[in-house]
């Protein structure tokens, strides 16, 4: 990467983490791009240069932070080197990504119900991880991306209220039925037994 290219990745990454310091502060509507540029020192005409407005920066951010949270997911599920079945792994993954939510309530709060986005972001290429965790299933999944939207929309909305409200109960009381619902949704997708 050149000089040119590394100052351009500086300036976005100032925008990008001054924009989400203020929106889990001050909150979207509250922030404007004015102050967003302020805070990270650069111009408002470079802020332009990288997003549209203040609702695109936002989009960004959660598509970035949600990939975060995958990325993590995954890092930690090849690091712990357990012969995990396919629906273990998908409830590894998923266990993972709500510890780290649970931790960082902000965060959960910022990407309020959006777990989806990260299937669009260029930091991870989730596209290929999903398709090599298919083809390592013991059968075929029928309709694998309906499977894949009920499993995500259904933790992102189930959590959310359960770790920031404990409704209907707290998380820790919530994941069983929720890994059973999980199992449910896969085995629901399965399809013949592979060769």
């Amino acid at each position: 990467m050149g000089k040119l290219d590394t100052n351009k990745k500086v300036k976005e990454d100032s925008l990008l983490n001054t924009a989400f310091s203020l929106f889990t502060t001050k909150g979207v509507s509250k922030t404007s791009i004015s102050d967003i540029v302020n805070n990270a020192g650069v111009a408002k005409g470079t802020f332009y240069l990288y997003f549209k407005d203040k609702y695109d920066i936002r989009n960004k951010l959660v598509s970035h932070k949600s990939s975060q949270l995958f990325r993590n997911a995954i890092e930690a599920l090849n690091a712990s080197g357990k012969k995990l079945t396919f629906n273990e792994r998908i409830i590894f993954i998923v266990d993972n990504i709500i510890n780290q939510l649970n931790e960082n309530k902000s965060l959960l709060t910022f990407i309020a119900k959006n777990l989806s986005s990260p299937i669009k972001d260029d930091d991870i290429d989730f596209r290929n991880i999903y398709d090599a965790m298919l083809a390592d299933a013991p059968y075929d999944i029928v309709q694998p991306e309906v499977m894949i939207f009920m499993i995500v929309e259904l933790v992102s909305s189930t959590c959310y209220s359960s770790i920031l409200y404990n409704e209907p109960v707290d998380i820790g009381e919530l994941k069983p039925y929720l890994y059973i619902c999980i199992n449910n949704i896969i085995d629901t997708h399965a399809g013949t037994v592979k060769a």
